[in-house]
């Protein structure tokens, strides 16, 4: 078979959701009680993506959901500076089993059950980067929170965990919650946006198995 010359498709940044291999988390990124990035990075798998229109799934282990606001960092190309990884942003969900994390939190172990499970990272459609000219002056809604709260910067955020992990095309950096992580409970309808740029809608249900 004649392969050369055949080239692969491209993956349109559009649908980074669908092709990105790393979703990094900062821990704790808002208020005064918190000055230290070590230790308060993890990572959700893929396939805890879901786009709006797609539900967010409630996983059969827990019983006490809770959803947090994020300002999610699409990485592009690598370049000389900090805010030149960034090719577009996205408005994201977190998406915790939080019972499940109090027990991993009491027995020293690993968040992954709590974090990385099916549909616990909702994404709004991707945000060209010039429609964001000001990412620190943003205003969340889903309850009000303002991304001029953060602890650590975008540029900050973004330097130290390229100096840990290498980031790729489609990775997505979320940058915390500003305030008001709620519980979520089956048959809720959750509506999110950032002032004057985006908003989604998304239904929780309890999936049949």
């Amino acid at each position: 078979m004649q392969l050369a010359g055949i080239m692969a498709t491209p993956r349109p940044l559009s649908r980074f959701w669908g092709w990105g291999k790393n979703i990094v988390c900062v821990g704790r990124n808002y208020g005064d009680h918190t000055r230290e990035i070590e230790s308060m990075l993890f990572l959700k798998l893929s396939t805890a993506y879901t786009p709006e229109g797609s539900p967010i799934l409630m996983p059969a282990y827990s019983c006490n959901l809770h959803h947090e606001l994020e300002l999610g960092m699409v990485m592009g190309k690598h370049g000389l500076a900090a805010m030149d990884y960034v090719s577009s942003y996205a408005l994201c969900l977190d998406i915790t089993a939080r019972d499940v994390q109090d027990e991993c939190k009491k027995k020293g172990l690993p968040w992954t059950l709590a974090k990385s499970f099916m549909a616990s990272c909702p994404v709004s459609v991707f945000v060209p980067k010039e429609k964001i000219p000001d990412p620190p002056n943003l205003r969340l809604w889903l309850k009000e929170g303002e991304t001029s709260f953060m602890t650590f910067s975008i540029p900050y955020i973004i330097n130290y965990v390229s100096k840990i992990m290498t980031l790729e095309e489609g990775d997505i950096i979320l940058t915390r919650t500003t305030k008001g992580v709620e519980p979520v409970k089956e048959n809720d309808e959750i509506q999110a946006g950032i002032h004057g740029v985006v908003s989604m809608r998304l239904k929780v249900e309890r999936p049949e198995y």
